[in-house]
């Protein structure tokens, strides 16, 4: 087995680009999805009462105690929507 010998600004390059080139995009009511140091996120844009329900939906489907489920941002935008974002890490995918 031979191991390549890297410095540390091979690795950041390397990591930065697979950083950039990785999934992007938001929808209305729709969902973004990056996998960057093994967690999974999706983020949100619904009115509040679906914004609770979707994190309630989250917490039951993949519990805290397992999965490190948490909200990870939030925000109120105009007309009582809701923005989020939920990670959790994929450990019995």
């Amino acid at each position: 087995m031979v191991r390549e010998n890297r410095t540390p600004a091979d690795i950041a390059r390397s990591l930065g680009q697979r950083h950039a080139s990785g999934p992007r995009g938001i929808a209305l009511g729709g969902f973004r999805s990056a996998d960057s140091g093994g967690w999974r996120r999706e983020s949100f844009t619904l009115p509040r009462g679906e914004a609770r329900q979707k994190a309630r939906d989250w917490f039951d489907s993949f519990p805290k105690a397992a999965y490190m489920t948490e909200i990870e941002f939030w925000q109120e935008l105009p007309d009582d929507m809701i923005e989020f974002t939920i990670r959790r890490l994929p450990s019995a995918d």
